[in-house]
């Protein structure tokens, strides 16, 4: 496939899938956050902003395990809640994460509502202005920091999901759109310039093993 710009192909976990399909889908999503989600830079990210305990919101957070993760290894666990626009999904969060459903359209916090506001392998699913308001809606919710983990688009791991995806996923749905999430990953020039049109012009982005891309942007420095 041709890599150069983010695929707008959908994911067939967006356009809807049987119950039985979703609960495959979601424990396939949990093995590759486990294995390939880059949790530790996730969780060195939060940490400063969170010493304190506080509020995290994570935004399309699924059956919840990154939240969860989070709390388990935080010194001082925070008030956590797991956000997501499908019931289905959310059946599944672990206590003491908090589920909530709602779309991010319409997300049902006041401004500075939680200390950090995290998106794990979301924002992918958003093109062009979608992307931008999405982050604005972020940010707006974040009194300390906004901290985006998401795929960095390129060849290698096309070849390497294409080789074993089919192997370690228990969903044909989760095979599809895990390869055309890496289709709709970003470069870093991309997810920076999201970033700027929403206004945060002093994000740091660093890419981190094995190919993703970690963002942060605090309250202060936009």
């Amino acid at each position: 496939p041709d890599l150069r710009q983010r695929s707008r192909e959908p994911e067939l976990l967006d356009a809807g899938v049987s119950e039985e399909e979703t609960a495959l889908n979601l424990a396939d999503l949990r093995l590759v956050n486990r294995l390939l989600g880059g949790r530790s830079h996730l969780l060195a990210a939060v940490q400063p902003h969170l010493r304190d305990g506080g509020r995290l919101l994570d935004v399309g957070c699924a059956s919840g395990d990154v939240p969860a993760f989070l709390l388990e290894h935080l010194e001082t666990p925070p008030l956590a809640v797991g956000l997501d626009v499908k019931h289905a999904h959310l059946r599944e969060v672990p206590e003491p994460v908090r589920a909530v459903v709602a779309h991010t359209d319409a997300l049902p916090f006041p401004d500075r509502a939680f200390d950090v506001v995290t998106a794990s392998l979301f924002l992918h699913h958003f093109e062009d202005e979608g992307l931008v308001r999405v982050l604005r809606e972020l940010y707006r919710l974040a009194a300390r920091a906004v901290v985006v983990s998401d795929l960095r688009r390129a060849m290698v791991p096309h070849i390497f999901g294409q080789a074993t995806f089919p192997l370690l996923f228990k969903s044909p749905v989760s095979v599809h759109d895990g390869l055309v999430s890496i289709r709709r990953g970003f470069r870093s020039d991309e997810l920076r310039r999201a970033f700027e049109e929403a206004g945060l012009r002093n994000v740091r982005i660093q890419p981190h093993f094995p190919y993703r891309l970690l963002a942060v942007a605090t309250r202060g420095a936009s």
